[in-house]
């Protein structure tokens, strides 16, 4: 049984090789100059096949005479014509050689401006790539702000571990059309539109059938190192323009500010959509948020545009008169203090936890009444509770993420009918790296917009 399995070993390698002198010869079809790390390669892999062919002859390994055989074509008609001794480049071709790949590595080739990572480091820098070529459902916009979420950090700094390199980052995209596909019909060229955290997703399945694409049962293709039904990496709004399926974009009605627009299609739809799903647009209701960031900070302008009573919570007390003045609460709670915090037991309708960082949850849910609901959007470490903090009052706490195209759609128009405006702080895009390093630190009243028209050229 070890010997059966050796010699299959084998024989996936000698297919593997092939597979990779074809990919090679296919490189080389469309650039047909062959650069010594590719003539390298090709010697490498030539080499080992030789080698496997006559062990292989000697001990008769081989049991399919099929297998023989193709591992003989591909060494007369792939790897010899391609295995000539070629003249070594000059010490200076060689260099202007790696010279242009390096240019070409730091820069990309292609029509699309951009600024992206190319590792973990997450620092980003100018980049160039090409946008697809405009499908008959697509839409391309010019981009003019973009927004910055945590999530540009996350996956520029490959946090998750699935990133996609180069990144470009940036979900939160505003924009003017430019061009449409012949088959779009809800758009025009000059329209003002907005792309979210996503950019696809099947189109079939039962949520996306009602709207909820977000939950697509597929996936959603999300707007950044996101793969795409046609196999490429989906690369988002730092950069001039984007072509987007028509389904995917959004109207930003007449008069609303472009750059206030941005934040909202991250953090303004993901505490919007769960207000709404658990019907906290009731005025006179009670409303508590925990945390005071781009996400808590657009909490509670929903409040106080549905009416609601809202608390903030918090663990700076230098928060307190922002809160109170700039945005608008009627309460501000130091989380630390517990006296504080006793005095608000069993006083809210609902709770929205924007909070990432890890924080006790028993405290908060003893702040509900009888039926109150406990919304997460936030991405803490973990969550540890008594079943007494759910069980005795019938209390409850949920998740939530963005949102699908409709309750999206309702959203902006919600906000520019209520003149329901985000803080923000427009920077430009050279300014990025810091902006990005400010974020971590929480350094931003409430979310940067980067002016992607006047500052990506």
């Amino acid at each position: 049984m070890q010997r059966d399995e050796t010699r299959h070993s084998s024989r996936d390698v000698g297919f593997s090789l092939g597979r990779e002198a074809i990919m090679v010869v296919g490189d080389e079809e469309r650039q047909p100059s062959i650069t010594t790390v590719h003539y390298t390669r090709i010697s490498q892999s030539h080499n080992c096949l030789m080698d496997y062919m006559d062990r292989a002859d000697q001990r008769s390994t081989l049991r399919s005479l099929s297998t023989h055989i193709i591992l003989r074509f591909l060494h007369a008609h792939i790897y010899q014509p391609y295995c000539r001794p070629i003249e070594e480049p000059s010490p200076v071709e060689h260099e202007e050689e790696q010279d242009n790949l390096q240019m070409s590595t730091e820069i990309g080739n292609g029509d699309c401006l951009a600024w992206a990572a190319r590792d973990a480091s997450g620092t980003l820098s100018p980049y160039t790539f090409n946008r697809r070529v405009l499908r008959s459902d697509d839409v391309s916009l010019r981009i003019m702000y973009c927004g910055v979420c945590y999530a540009d950090i996350v996956w520029t700094r490959n946090k998750h571990g699935d990133s996609k390199y180069p990144v470009v980052p940036g979900h939160e995209i505003v924009g003017v059309i430019t061009a449409i596909g012949s088959n779009v019909n809800g758009f025009k060229v000059g329209e003002h539109v907005g792309v979210g955290t996503y950019v696809n997703s099947c189109r079939d399945c039962e949520y996306c059938n009602e709207l909820q694409e977000i939950h697509c049962s597929k996936g959603a293709t999300y707007t950044f190192n996101g793969l795409d039904s046609d196999g490429t990496i989906t690369k988002g709004g730092y950069s001039s323009y984007i072509v987007v399926h028509e389904r995917y974009c959004f109207k930003i009605p007449d008069g609303y500010p472009l750059e206030m627009a941005a934040p909202l299609l991250c953090a303004g739809i993901t505490v919007y959509n769960p207000m709404m799903r658990h019907k906290m647009n009731q005025p006179g209701k009670s409303l508590g948020v925990i945390g005071l960031g781009g996400l808590g900070h657009m909490a509670v302008k929903f409040g106080k545009a549905f009416g609601l009573k809202v608390t903030i919570f918090s663990t700076s007390e230098s928060k307190r008169e922002e809160a109170l003045k700039r945005l608008g609460a009627d309460k501000f709670v130091l989380s630390s203090d517990n006296q504080q915090m006793e005095s608000m037991t069993k006083s809210l309708d609902f709770i929205i936890d924007t909070a990432s960082g890890d924080h006790p949850f028993d405290p908060y849910m003893s702040l509900l009444k009888v039926g109150g609901v406990m919304v997460l959007v936030g991405f803490p470490g973990e969550i540890r509770l008594s079943p007494v903090s759910l069980n005795l009052d019938s209390r409850s706490i949920v998740g939530s993420v963005t949102g699908g195209t409709k309750v999206t759609q309702e959203m902006l128009n919600f906000c520019a009918a209520n003149k329901v405006y985000p803080e923000i702080e427009v920077i430009k895009i050279e300014y990025i790296n810091e902006a990005l390093e400010r974020l971590v630190e929480k350094d931003v009243k409430y979310r940067f917009v980067i002016d992607i028209a006047n500052s990506l050229k």
